[in-house]
């Protein structure tokens, strides 16, 4: 199996809907952003896979050496060595790979954040930095455009704390900030015991109000000049924006369940971004 063949292999197996963003590409740009999702899929899955936390530890301190040896032109992981290729061509920094590793590194010491400004710092570096990356694979020409990919990144992750409250509580972490729990009147504890009220409604709505207002965010720092190289970030955005109302949709009953959207139907919102945006 070649590098790329893992590597395509890994964004198929995950299901995620990055992967009908992919497959309107042209043949280069969509091993690259195939590479960095791999990249991205390994690290995470450290995280989310390994329940003991000094060897969780150990793996990734091994994948921070890796990227140095990706920059010095000796990579020795299936990833490493498809995203060799591409470092240069579409400007994947060493800085910011890393970046994703702190970010997954965050993971490992804190399941609680105080507020939203941790929690932010949080979604930038696992889901922002992507962004940045990916706005690079897909080509821009103005540097507003890296303000557009920042926030829809932050605007993608907020959509997948809403969406996997219930399902990250089940394995110890709760992301919605321990003020804004406060403030709303909702104990930890119904949110680790799945026990729904108004309280828990408000709450979410103010997630799902400040989620949206990155979307928006996003749109507006996006130039005409690159709205259509990225078009496959819109047609993230397209997705994640449908999921977001699909949950609003439902009152917001994540704690016992994990809201998606079919294959067909995230196939089809694809091709029409594709088409019209």
């Amino acid at each position: 199996m070649t590098p790329d063949e893992y590597c395509q292999q890994k964004a198929a197996a995950s299901g995620s809907s990055f992967y009908y963003s992919f497959l309107f590409l042209p043949p280069e740009r969509r091993r690259a952003i195939t590479a960095l999702y791999a990249y991205c899929r390994e690290v995470d899955d450290v995280v989310d896979e390994i329940a003991d936390v000094d060897l969780a530890r150990v793996k990734l301190a091994w994948w921070r050496n890796e990227v140095g040896q990706l920059y010095q032109g000796n990579p020795q992981h299936p990833v490493t060595k498809a995203l060799a290729p591409c470092v240069v061509p579409f400007a994947i920094g060493e800085v910011r790979l890393n970046e994703i590793l702190e970010g997954m590194e965050m993971d490992l010491m804190q399941s609680r954040y105080l507020d939203f400004k941790g929690l932010e710092r949080y979604c930038y570096l696992v889901a922002g930095v992507v962004g940045l990356c990916a706005a690079e694979i897909f080509g821009r020409t103005r540097p507003e455009t890296l303000e557009y990919a920042r926030n829809l990144g932050i605007a993608f992750q907020l959509t997948n704390i809403i969406r996997d409250v219930g399902e990250d509580a089940r394995r110890g972490r709760v992301y919605l900030p321990i003020d804004e729990l406060q403030r709303f009147q909702v104990p930890v504890s119904d949110i680790l015991n799945a026990r729904y009220g108004d309280n828990f409604t408000r709450l979410m709505r103010f997630q799902y109000e400040r989620a949206l207002s990155y979307y928006q965010a996003a749109f507006a720092a996006l130039p005409a000049e690159d709205r259509q190289a990225q078009r496959p970030g819109l047609i993230m955005a397209a997705i994640y924006r449908a999921l977001l109302e699909e949950i609003a949709r439902d009152n917001f009953q994540v704690l016992h369940q994990r809201t998606s959207l079919t294959p067909l139907r995230k196939l089809w919102l694809a091709w029409k971004t594709w088409t019209f945006a």
